[in-house]
């Protein structure tokens, strides 16, 4: 039996869904964003009149993060912090099984950074009480990338299989060809 090297693997392809369960759990996704996204508007696009005098934007990377932790009241600083890594989290989970152009963590990423930042200019510009925050940005960016890590990854696999280019025919090597 001859030893197979170790870049020398075989391709087997993975059992896929049906149509019919891609279709359900994409339409799941769907919804679910959807969801997400009526929450997302709630939570940062409604008016605060109460704290119009104590906002400020913020285009320093780290300013607003440093203010969290030098706050005396942890229960805030793990309300401001970690409620915008999980406003990020959805996008993470959700976008690969949505739309499979977006699998990958820089693509993720990348996706997730420009929608936070339209949300965090629409929020500076027509919100009162809101202003634009780079930092709210990086957070949401970080959850969804923690998202995508912990389970958006597979989900998105499990719903869109990996798709093989037509140069894998010459670099992946068959069995016979030991």
């Amino acid at each position: 039996m001859a030893r197979r090297g170790r870049y020398e693997k075989t391709y087997e392809p993975k059992e896929t869904l049906s149509p019919w369960a891609r279709a359900a759990t994409m339409l799941v996704a769907f919804v679910g964003m959807v969801a997400f996204a009526v929450v997302l508007a709630r939570l940062t696009l409604e008016p605060s009149a109460a704290s119009e005098a104590l906002t400020h934007s913020n285009f320093t990377p780290g300013d607003s993060i440093g203010e969290y932790l030098e706050q005396p009241a942890f229960r805030d600083t793990v309300k401001q912090l970690g409620g915008n890594i999980l406003l990020g989290v959805p996008f993470g989970l959700l976008l690969p099984v949505i739309l499979p152009r977006t699998r990958g963590l820089v693509r993720v990423g990348v996706a997730t950074a420009l929608t936070m930042v339209l949300v965090e200019l629409a929020q500076g510009a027509f919100v009162t009480g809101r202003t634009f925050d780079i930092d709210d940005v990086i957070l949401n960016t970080a959850g969804a990338l923690l998202g995508y890590l912990v389970l958006g990854r597979r989900l998105g696999r499990a719903v869109h299989p990996r798709r093989h280019h037509w140069w894998h025919r010459f670099t992946r090597r068959n069995a016979t060809d030991v």
